[in-house]
């Protein structure tokens, strides 16, 4: 019964989705305060049944309900809880009802937190949500329904892909969908201002937290699934450019991008058609990698493998979405006026320098993604795009980004000079230069890509504290001024600090293992010693062992130093008794200095073992980095100029924004 009530939950949802996709359009082009006023009504009515759904679901898959085909062909009686759990959206129909739920989520907050927005404009901004949720309802209901039964229903299912069974995927994902869709709600502002004809600092202002929370959680989504693939697949590596995750990478940047652009628009009443274009383009990003996971054109550990005729359905949907709003933008955009000017040398120009070098690197990551699946649609001939493309084309679109980025941050608006900001930091670019002396001392042989990826981390974090330090007057004013000035300073300005000096940390951590990893791989017998960076690692032997739903050879490993015991690592190779599937868990000791990463591979004879060892130092760095980023954006969340309206700059009568009431 339940399941059907989840079942029906979703034909009620659609329902209020095609309600909040034409009634407030209908309404606000009327000027109606009534059929406006149903906006926030069925926002927060879709959220309701799909929230109802959701939970059906989620009930289906923790009481094993094998007359469910989605349980039947993704969980397990044997499994852990968490994992019956996160099942639900570790498989294509589950996950698109979290999808769904997370853009109803942002459609409801708008609903029921969208007190300073005028009325019209809130009606236009949630109906495109709910045309939106329109699209991805009708794509559930009639092409992926997740309470499919199944008769007669069998008494075990069929389990849970292994290396989905982490703690990592029970976050990852719901994370990952918060950037993703969370962007729609900067796709429903940017088309709402084309259709009104309103691009000014306060929709600016309005649109920045709402673009915020989704980079934030983009950011950390990214971080966790890095994490999860190091520690799970068991490869020593951080990134491997696959096109999945190029597909959450892209809308990051572009997203970026987006969120340094609106700042021109909310300060400066500039850059108003390329800010909402660059609003189009991460929401079209984001829904380009849904169809690259769902559409089966990829072989991936991330892609779900379905039919072609469901990714025919999403293809549809992109089509209509961008092609819509790309007509509507060039329809519209070429009235927005060009605002405030400024001069070449000046924030504003550091913030457009920012989003050329993001949309090029966003570029240069899409073609590399899409040409192999192109060459292969239209010749057959099949290839690999992998890490020499990237480094060769985007690294290079980076280092200049990273350099400029302490400059620019330390700019003028309108116009600035340029020698000044330069001689204010000259401290450090001197102590970027010690750091990348004092690593080319401790690292003999270090890489000259190593030494610029040190360099330009260092410069990254002393150049955004030298900003912090300067706009307090450290240095030059009593210590008591500089508390007071530090206490006045408004969160963004901390947020940006954090932000910029997290990317820093999080290049250094990418710097170190990138050039600087250690690998071994050799076989070994039991008590056998052998050198890693410094460390001897004794293998210890191995032993069975059995998990709540698998069965696993444990390699044990004793990490020395001098003879003296560091730490035990334990690796296994597990066989998961339902899936009948093998997983490798990598041991992994981590300090701050580096980790320590042991694989116990495939058996031989006379009791010796493949073995693969890796040494990465800083790799802990990038996760701390990341978190650091995502720290950023929350404490630019929590300023409190990003809930009040921008104020209005004089305007001529014809170009007026409507007055509130």
């Amino acid at each position: 019964m339940i399941v059907e009530i989840g079942h029906y939950a979703l034909v009620l949802a659609l329902c209020f989705a095609i309600v909040q996709g034409t009634v407030p359009f209908w309404g606000a082009a009327r000027q109606d305060p009534a059929l406006m006023s149903m906006a926030p009504a069925a926002a927060l009515g879709q959220f309701l049944f799909v929230s109802m759904a959701f939970l059906a679901l989620i009930y289906a898959h923790v009481t094993s309900d094998f007359s469910v085909l989605n349980v039947v062909e993704n969980s397990s009686t044997m499994k852990p809880l968490i994992y019956k759990i996160s099942g639900v959206w570790g498989n294509h129909e589950g996950s698109l009802v979290l999808w769904v739920w997370i853009l109803c989520l942002f459609g409801a907050a708008v609903a029921a937190r969208g007190h300073n927005l005028p009325d019209s404009f809130k009606a236009r901004v949630l109906a495109i949500q709910g045309l939106i949720g329109v699209a991805f309802l009708a794509f559930i209901l009639f092409t992926s329904n997740p309470f499919a039964r199944l008769t007669p229903a069998p008494f075990e299912g069929n389990g849970l892909n292994p290396i989905l069974q982490d703690p990592g995927l029970a976050i990852h994902p719901p994370m990952l969908y918060l950037g993703y869709v969370g962007f729609s709600m900067a796709y429903s502002f940017a088309m709402a201002a084309l259709i009104e004809g309103r691009v000014d600092p306060a929709w600016a202002r309005w649109l920045r937290p709402w673009t915020l929370a989704a980079w934030t959680a983009l950011t950390l989504g990214i971080a966790l699934g890095s994490w999860w693939a190091y520690y799970e697949l068991g490869w020593g590596g951080f990134w491997f450019w696959d096109p999945v995750e190029n597909a959450s990478f892209m809308p990051w940047l572009a997203g970026t991008a987006l969120l340094h652009s609106a700042i021109v628009v909310e300060k400066r009443d500039a850059l108003k058609s390329w800010t909402i274009l660059l609003a189009i383009l991460t929401f079209s990003l984001s829904l380009l990698g849904t169809f690259l996971v769902r559409s089966g054109v990829l072989t991936s550990v991330h892609a779900f493998a379905t039919d072609p005729s469901r990714g025919l359905f999403i293809l549809l949907i992109l089509i209509v979405a961008i092609g819509g709003s790309l007509a509507l933008y060039a329809w519209r955009a070429p009235t927005m006026e060009g605002g405030g000017m400024f001069a070449p040398i000046s924030r504003e120009s550091g913030l457009v320098l920012n989003n050329l070098l993001l949309a090029a690197a966003t570029a240069t990551v899409l073609l590399g993604t899409l040409y192999p699946l192109i060459l292969e649609t239209t010749t057959g001939a099949k290839i690999s795009v992998g890490g020499p493309y990237f480094q060769a084309t985007f690294i290079p679109l980076m280092v200049p980004l990273i350099a400029a980025v302490p400059i620019g941050a330390m700019l003028a608006w309108k116009r600035a000079d340029l020698p000044g900001v330069l001689a204010r930091l000259k401290l450090a670019a001197a102590a970027s230069l010690l750091v990348l002396l004092g690593v080319w001392a401790v690292r003999d042989g270090s890489s000259v890509m190593g030494l610029l990826g040190f360099l330009m981390a260092a410069w990254l974090v002393l150049g955004s504290l030298t900003e912090l330090g300067q706009r307090i007057g450290l240095g030059t004013l009593p210590p008591g001024r500089v508390l007071g000035r530090l206490r006045g300073l408004p969160r963004s300005a901390f947020a940006m600090v954090i932000a910029h000096a997290g990317l820093g940390v999080l290049i250094a951590g990418m710097t170190a293992v990138s050039t600087g990893q250690t690998q071994r791989i050799l076989t070994m017998s039991a008590g056998q010693t052998v050198d890693l960076a410094g460390y001897q690692v004794r293998f210890d032997g191995v032993e069975d062992v059995a998990g709540a739903n698998y069965r696993a050879q444990r390699g044990q490993f004793t990490l020395l130093s001098a003879s003296r015991v560091v730490a035990t690592i334990n690796s296994e190779k597990r066989t998961y008794l339902v899936e009948r599937m093998p997983t490798t868990e990598a041991g992994i000791r981590t300090t701050l200095l580096g980790d320590t990463y042991l694989v116990l591979g495939d058996a031989l004879s006379a009791g010796r073992w493949n073995v693969r060892m890796y040494y990465n130092p800083l790799a802990v760095w990038m996760w701390l980095g990341a978190g650091i980023m995502g720290v950023g954006g929350l404490v630019s969340l929590s300023d409190r100029r990003l809930r009040v309206g921008a104020p209005q700059p004089a305007a001529k009568p014809s170009t007026a924004a409507p007055a509130r009431a």
